[in-house]
């Protein structure tokens, strides 16, 4: 007899079979993929019969054609399994369960299969059948009747959600390694839906797509959420995952719910992207944070110089050692191009939403591989929002963390236009922590920071910008090489450490020190003083003292010598080479120069009349951008009265005076 239910309590109970055998962290290793095989199992039974006899006359090694099968099985699905078994029958036969267990998964159509080699099934297999625990097992999920009839898709889809949540805790892993806070995908996708008056049309069609797809949270939650606006939404869920573990739960969810089982990929985003030549109405992401790109470096760089701007890297490179700009630079290229077609429920442009640490907003100066990114985000006007996240959200970070909200269609009004919300303060602590996680976001905080998005007005915790606001350009300031001159004993032992000197050999380095140290004693008798601002008449000295001593010197070298001889002196001569003053490198200098004005009146006001004879170097002038979203909600807190500080000193000092006294009586 079946068992109905509407929890995954009588799943999970499975762990009272393999308590003993197996460690708490090893349940879900067990549980998750029998649940799978159970949901998969049922959904086929109707359709089995009609699937064995199209497999008949077929070579028992070799699949049949997937397209023939898979309309025996139901075009509703898009996978079979050509097993004369299933949970039920399988039964009947325990001395050769192990055996027939594996052929009746091995049975499934290669995509399926997919998620159980990901399992490391077969391992299982043979590890239950080692512990005498398979029969039950297969006995315990055989009763649980998990047919769409009884179990809707959506329904089954909270009991897998459930299910890894469960073998989080049980395993007592970082929840971090598995799957994003609920509450804050569930603020991602409302912010993504807010507005989005096309999406009650009956029977609108909606692509979710999630490049770093983890176990399918984002992707669930998406289709939770859409669902609830429009109940009679057709909701494609898409994603790729790396991390084997991770793509294989994603996958049987995906499976579970309904899903067409070819929307999850297993692969590395950056250098293997799945549905090349797709777009989607709504991305979310959560990348990992700081976490190197190196073993995608060959792949990424290729196409970042080949594909340039025609692939998904063209505006630059971040540095190698964390990636997360890379994913935001993707996400940008799945999300839909504006349509223009005005056709009823047909979107415009894509959205999109990622959480990424603080690291983007400014990492990188004007030039660099992040400010070029941060530049084109801006100036294609992708970037919407960015809301400030608590801190102590996530469950393996503490650290600072912000949502960007993406928009290849914004509304008119936020044309050309970024809003920042500050919802650093906005949360409820947690009775327990887990792991790194001590605050929550919750329900009414969700509608608070929602409503900031949709009014689009400046409050305390929503600030609104032109994107030029965020653009600069990084000028250089160079100032002129004045020198002054002299045959200091100092300045004639950096003389001879020259390399260009060394290399005159012995005799010619100790005339050439006799030289300069007859030169300097000329210098000190001569009226004129021992320091001179000219160069002219410094190296006409120099060049006397040098022939004395029979020395030939070529130009370069006698330069060289010359430079080597002078020291920084305000009131010196200005060194010019062919007529321009040549720049003196110690005392060059940068400027961020705001976007809408002009570097040279910048100059004129903010430099020269503290440096009359600087000027810009504008081979060197690069341009950047930045978002100082912490400067942006600082709020100045004067420091206490010294009169009130002295005064609790003073209470203190003579709470410690009077303690001592005790002491001594």
């Amino acid at each position: 007899m079946s068992i109905q239910f509407n929890h995954p309590q009588f799943i999970w109970s499975a762990a009272d079979l393999l308590r003993g055998t197996y460690k708490q962290h090893q349940y879900g290793d067990v549980i998750l993929p029998f649940t799978v095989l159970s949901r998969l199992d049922a959904v086929l039974a109707p359709t089995k019969p009609a699937v064995l006899a199209a497999v008949e006359g077929f070579d028992p090694d070799a699949e049949p054609p997937s397209a023939m099968l898979r309309v025996r099985a139901g075009h509703e699905y898009s996978f079979f399994n050509r097993s004369k078994h299933d949970l039920k029958t399988l039964q009947g036969d325990p001395d050769s369960l192990e055996e027939n267990l594996r052929d009746y998964v091995n049975s499934f159509s290669s995509n399926v299969r997919d998620i159980f080699e990901k399992y490391k099934f077969e391992e299982t297999i043979a590890d239950l059948a080692a512990n005498d625990l398979l029969l039950q097992i297969l006995q315990h999920f055989a009763k649980a009747n998990l047919h769409p009839s009884v179990v809707d898709n959506e329904k089954m889809g909270h009991i897998f959600e459930e299910l890894i949540r469960k073998f989080a805790e049980a395993s007592n892993e970082t929840a971090g390694e598995h799957f994003t806070p609920r509450e804050v995908v569930k603020l991602m996708v409302s912010i993504l839906l807010a507005n989005e008056e096309d999406l009650t049309t009956p029977g609108v069609i909606r692509d979710v797509y999630d490049p770093t797809a983890g176990t399918g949270g984002m992707l669930s939650v998406a289709d939770d959420e859409i669902k609830a606006l429009n109940p009679s939404a057709q909701v494609n869920l898409l994603g790729q995952e790396l991390n084997a573990s991770s793509y294989a739960i994603c996958k049987a969810d995906m499976v579970v719910k309904g899903q067409p089982i070819d929307n999850i990929v297993h692969g590395n985003t950056l250098t293997e992207p799945a549905f090349k030549n797709r777009t989607f109405h709504y991305g979310l992401s959560n990348p990992p944070f700081g976490v190197d790109w190196k073993q995608s470096r060959t792949v990424v760089t290729t196409e970042h110089e080949v594909a340039g701007f025609d692939g998904r890297f063209g505006p630059g490179l971040p540095r190698v050692s964390d990636g997360s700009m890379l994913f935001l630079m993707h996400l940008i290229s799945k999300l839909r191009e504006p349509s223009g077609t005005g056709e009823p429920g047909a979107r415009g442009g894509g959205k999109g939403a990622i959480v990424l640490n603080g690291s983007p907003l400014f990492t990188g100066g004007a030039g660099s591989g992040e400010s070029n990114i941060r530049k084109w985000v801006l100036d294609n006007d992708y970037l919407e929002t960015i809301i400030g996240l608590p801190t102590d959200m996530f469950y393996n970070t503490g650290i600072s963390t912000y949502v960007w909200i993406l928009n290849k269609d914004k509304p008119k009004d936020r044309h050309r236009k970024v809003q920042l919300i500050d919802a650093t303060a906005m949360f409820r602590k947690m009775r327990k922590s887990v792991g790194s996680k001590r605050k929550e976001i919750s329900e009414d905080n969700i509608v608070e920071i929602v409503k900031l998005y949709e009014q689009f007005r400046e409050t305390e915790h929503s600030k609104i910008f032109d994107t030029t606001d965020f653009m600069y350009r990084t000028i250089t300031v160079e100032r002129p090489l004045q020198l002054n001159y002299a045959f200091a004993p100092e300045r004639i032992e950096r003389v001879l450490a020259l390399k260009s000197v060394e290399k005159l050999g012995e005799d010619a380095v100790g005339r050439l020190r006799d030289a300069l140290e007859r030169a300097d004693q000329d210098s000190i008798q001569d009226a004129a003083g021992e320091i001179t601002h000219s160069r002219t008449e410094f190296q006409a000295k120099f060049m006397t003292a040098a022939t004395a001593a029979g020395l030939a010197l070529k130009p370069a070298l006698v330069k060289t010598i010359i430079d080597e001889l002078g020291e920084y002196d305000e009131n010196g001569e200005i060194v010019k080479k062919a007529g321009k003053p040549v720049p003196d490198a110690s005392l060059r200098d940068t400027e961020n120069v705001p976007w809408d004005e002009d570097i040279h009146a910048y100059l004129e006001r903010e430099v020269k009349p503290f440096v009359p004879a600087a000027w810009i170097d504008e081979s060197k002038t690069r341009e950047g951008a930045e978002i100082p979203f912490t400067r942006h909600f600082y709020k100045y807190v004067p420091p206490r009265p010294l009169e009130e500080i002295d005064r609790d000193l003073d209470e203190v000092l003579g709470r410690i005076r009077a303690r001592l006294e005790q002491v001594k009586a």
